[in-house]
């Protein structure tokens, strides 16, 4: 056993767990290869939060027999959210793969290897710390999600909400600061529920504390949170702590009391409102995201509208949105019918993003000759990529090597989208 190839999709919490997974595998001597035929151990971690995720897991893994058959010594991994407490069915399905593993748990692929490589790898690996982190790095925090929403399958898949101890991540984030990174975004189903597991009740702004002091470090960003763990004691620390970005992810899912009574959101329409409305009053500049589903089960077109209407009155930075697809096991599959044809949800989802395109077209205009703070991120077809402190995609060129540089970047060009510059002084 000599290379690894890990495939991933979904989320950046199954980004992270793939950079860990990595770690492991460099300390048992492994090195990555870019192409999954070169590799004597490929993992594939799943993504099922949508249909067509799930589905590209199935043909990803059906378009891994033939290189399995040419060789049985290859290991074929599973992991992620597609792997549940039980197996058997996926062993049924997947008679190829040789490990199954629920997230964050390597143990069953780290035990096959260690027994085919004759050794103890508890006694091999150590801190998973990514080993080549990029400027930006994502650091899990808490673990799983206790809210059990009728349309998300998270929960079953990840389990209960676990926090990990404010000095495990302390020292982690020193050890990728030494290494590099310049950027951290700590990552939970429900980041901001930080800390209710753990002695003494510490919280998300105790973390950000803890987290701003930390030498080379040049900012902090937490994703994703839900409106009924937001308090004021985050918001004051997003406000006071130099290296916290004023930018928050907070899904409001629908705009209607009723479709988010059926999704078991536990807040109002009117509840959220006046969260948005704290947090602005708090952290001034603050940049909005937001995650929303349209068609879900029952849903009128007056009750879409609600939601349409919510995203024009709060100007939000970035909205997600998706049309709803049932996912077998969650309480909205059990009790629930599937009854908004699919070209209205396709209507909606257009009809959604095109609103929000115009909301960041004028938005982003606004800011046209203004300069703006970038933290470079990455070298693209020629031009730097990096993103501002409100979490804007901006791109500049320039001949020197700017790469993990807090750069000051005036505004040429805006879309939607993006923002094209050139570097102050320039």
């Amino acid at each position: 056993m000599n290379s690894y190839h890990i495939w991933t999709i979904g989320c950046q919490m199954n980004k992270a767990d793939s950079e860990r997974l990595a770690s492991a595998l460099e300390q048992l001597g492994l090195h990555e290869t870019q192409a999954p035929g070169d590799a004597d151990v490929v993992v594939l971690n799943s993504c099922v939060v949508r249909q067509s995720a799930e589905d590209k897991v199935v043909s990803t893994l059906g378009s891994l027999k033939p290189l399995k058959a040419r060789n049985p010594d290859r290991v074929l991994a599973l992991m992620g959210c597609m792997v549940g407490p039980r197996t058997e069915e996926l062993t049924t399905r997947f008679p190829h793969v040789d490990a199954f593993m629920r997230p964050q748990q390597y143990g069953p692929l780290l035990d096959l290897l260690g027994e085919r490589m004759g050794l103890d790898w508890e006694g091999c690996v150590g801190n998973l710390t990514p080993p080549r982190p990029s400027v930006s790095s994502h650091i899990p925090i808490i673990h799983g999600c206790d809210l059990m929403c009728t349309f998300c399958i998270i929960p079953y898949r990840r389990g209960r909400q676990v926090s990990r101890p404010i000095p495990d991540i302390v020292s982690e984030v020193e050890h990728l600061a030494a290494r590099g990174v310049r950027e951290v975004t700590l990552l939970g189903q429900t980041v901001d529920a930080y800390g209710h597991d753990l002695p003494g009740k510490p919280d998300l702004a105790d973390l950000l504390y803890a987290l701003n002091p930390v030498e080379g470090l040049a900012r902090i960003r937490f994703l994703t949170s839900h409106p009924i763990f937001m308090t004021q004691g985050i918001l004051s620390a997003v406000a006071e702590l130099d290296k916290v970005c004023e930018h928050i992810n907070l899904p409001v899912q629908a705009g209607d009391d009723q479709v988010l009574t059926n999704m078991r959101r536990r807040y109002t329409e009117r509840n959220y409102r006046d969260l948005i409305d704290t947090i602005r009053s708090t952290v001034p500049h603050v940049s909005l995201g937001t995650d929303v589903i349209v068609g879900f089960p029952g849903e009128t077109r007056e009750q879409y509208q609600r939601t349409l209407d919510l995203v024009k009155d709060i100007q939000f930075n970035k909205v997600h949105v998706a049309a709803y697809s049932t996912r077998p096991g969650t309480i909205a599959h059990r009790q629930m019918p599937d009854d908004v044809p699919q070209e209205e949800k396709d209507y909606r989802l257009k009809n959604l993003d095109a609103v929000q395109e115009g909301i960041l077209s004028r938005n982003n205009a606004l800011l046209l000759g203004e300069t703006v703070e970038v933290l470079v991120e990455s070298l693209t077809k020629g031009k730097w990529r990096g993103r501002t402190r409100s979490d804007k995609l901006v791109f500049f060129q320039d001949e020197a090597d700017h790469l993990g540089e807090l750069m000051n970047v005036r505004v040429t060009k805006t879309s939607p989208w993006s923002l094209q510059g050139m570097p102050v002084g320039a």
